[in-house]
């Protein structure tokens, strides 16, 4: 059957989508590996029709009035191509967990009990704007072994498709299933609507996208998510913090970026220095012109600053705007970030020991850090690569999403003909 439908039966995506994760699920790492640098390689060799197909999404999207951001997240070019090739062939080099035994003990009846790491399903990925997506998504979940039903934003219809014939003709090179990898190419709601629902195909669904898309699907999906849906995150400076240290990280958590999830957006700051820090750190926010929100005391020790509210608190800007509290001390840091936060990444910059261990145990959030900027909470600076995403649930995985959080664990016993007495 063609793997890309315009219309047709989501639930045929489903139900090839389920016997190719069989077959993927019994491939070993050199036979994934030879699929994903075949992938890239059909990534390099069709950038013109992928480029050509951008340029239809753009014409469209520019048609449509859409803003200077959108169509920066859609554009590709020929450096983002191979940066997308370059991606693929990165998650071939980065270990397969597949397979791997840990935890292996011997009882006292004499049989070794372990548990072994082993992939998923079929995982459902549903996303907006950037077309990149497409090629890391398959990547990602063909190494870990699943097969996976791309649904990309309908602004980006045309650049998907071409990028997902690209990986389909990689797994056919390696003599791996095409329906690995699946793309429901429909701009219809109702087949979004359908493919959450379908429990008997898909095992997990992973948002990739806003507020609105994620709120949507939480509450009409019957699939279990790895998800988040905010990303408040703060930075908390402990009056025991070196001055310099807090201001450069405060500095970076929120200007390094402004359109990501793991800015700060919040700022905390222990009474006992903020004089010491805030005029500072005020400074450095008017030189790069991010507009300050603040409360009575912070704005007394920076002049001319916004009011802020209530609802600042709860905001994530993602923008050059941050909202700033002074509070007591880590008592009321940390009950301030319980009710506003939004259990994202946290951080505290603090000299003292024993103060950032309570913060790190007590504050709830899928990345809690000590005297580092909050725009590390991210798959490769941790480690892992590459991620499919962050989730700030607390089933099935935590924080990134890399190639073991794309794969489950079940219990394996090695015996010696030993019989329960």
């Amino acid at each position: 059957m063609e793997q890309v439908l315009e219309s047709g039966s989501v639930r045929a995506l489903g139900k090839s989508a389920r016997l190719a994760a069989r077959a993927l699920a019994r491939a070993d790492t050199a036979a994934k590996n030879r699929a994903l640098e075949a992938m890239a390689g059909q990534i390099r060799s069709g950038s013109k029709q992928i480029l050509a197909a951008n340029g239809i999404d753009l014409a469209q999207a520019r048609k449509q009035g859409c803003d200077a951001a959108f169509i920066d997240r859609l554009t590709l070019t020929p450096a983002l191509v191979e940066q997308m090739a370059q991606g693929v062939e990165q998650v071939a080099g980065l270990p397969d967990p597949v397979g791997a035994i840990s935890e292996r003990v011997r009882r006292p009846s004499g049989i070794e009990v372990a548990k072994m790491r082993v992939p998923i399903g079929v995982i459902a990925i549903i996303y907006e704007s950037r077309p990149n997506v497409t090629a890391d998504a398959a990547a990602l979940c063909v190494k870990s072994g699943n097969a996976c039903i791309l649904r990309g934003g309908s602004e980006a219809l045309e650049s998907n498709r071409a990028i997902a014939e690209c990986v389909r003709a990689g797994l056919k090179l390696a003599g791996l299933p095409q329906a690995a990898v699946q793309l429901l190419a429909s701009a219809d709601r109702a087949a979004v609507g359908e493919l959450i629902t379908m429990t008997e195909y898909v095992d997990i669904l992973v948002p990739r996208g806003g507020k609105e898309l994620i709120e949507r699907l939480a509450r009409e999906s019957r699939i279990p998510m790895i998800k988040h849906l905010d990303g408040v995150c703060h930075v908390y400076i402990d009056d025991s913090a070196d001055p310099e240290m807090a201001v450069r990280i405060a500095d970076n958590a929120k200007t390094q970026r402004y359109g990501t999830c793991n800015t700060m957006e919040t700022l905390l700051v222990a009474q006992g220095i903020a004089p010491r820090v805030l005029p500072e750190i005020g400074r450095v926010f008017r030189d790069k012109q991010v507009e300050m929100r603040g409360d009575d005391a912070t704005r007394s020790l920076v002049p001319g600053i916004r009011q802020a509210t209530e609802d600042d608190y709860y905001t994530e800007w993602l923008a050059p705007v941050v909202s700033i509290r002074v509070v007591k001390g880590l008592d009321e840091a940390i009950e301030h970030i319980a009710k506003y936060g939004s259990q994202h990444t946290d951080a505290i910059v603090a000299g003292d020991a024993a103060r950032a261990e309570r913060f790190l145990r007590e504050v709830d959030s899928s990345s809690v850090m000590w005297n580092a900027s909050t725009r590390f909470a991210d798959g490769y600076e941790y480690g892992l690569g590459a991620e499919i995403g962050i989730s700030t649930d607390r089933l099935h995985v935590r924080g990134p999403v890399g190639l073991e959080g794309l794969t489950t664990q079940k219990y394996v016993v090695l015996g010696h003909g030993e019989i329960r007495t």
